[in-house]
């Protein structure tokens, strides 16, 4: 098993495709790594999107209570999640999910009906578009 393999094992059995907030700046350096590998699928006629999801939630204080100077009257947050790539199939399903680790920057596949998560060092996009055309048969 290589070192990315093991990196992409140890980021998928925390969850972090799901539960995981990232910074602006990894999120569009995940996003771009994710664009290369959706040109390629592109290139050989396979539809693809990219999701990002952005959480926003805005805490307000109650008008009839009374406020301190110190203190804001509403308090907002916003939380980034990896971005993905979402693979579909002639079908319209969701054929394959590309994330990318966090930690390792390595690609991780994720096949619909496939094995586990295969987990691809970050300078073989042309492999993580092989797993996919290999998984659907073309």
């Amino acid at each position: 098993m290589t070192k990315a393999e093991t990196e992409g094992q140890n980021e998928n059995q925390r969850g972090d495709e799901y539960g995981e907030t990232i910074t602006d700046a990894t999120a569009e350096s995940q996003d771009e790594a994710l664009a290369v590998v959706q040109r390629l699928l592109t290139e050989r006629g396979i539809r693809s999107h990219r999701h990002n999801t952005i959480s926003l939630g805005l805490y307000g204080s109650h008008l009839d209570l009374p406020t301190w100077p110190n203190r804001p009257d509403s308090r907002t947050w916003m939380k980034r999640h990896p971005p993905e790539l979402a693979v579909i199939g002639p079908q319209g399903w969701r054929d394959a999910t590309v994330t990318v680790g966090s930690r390792s920057g390595c690609y991780l596949v994720s096949i619909r009906n496939g094995p586990d998560l295969q987990a691809v060092g970050q300078e073989q996009p042309e492999k993580v578009v092989d797993l996919i055309l290999a998984a659907r048969g073309t």
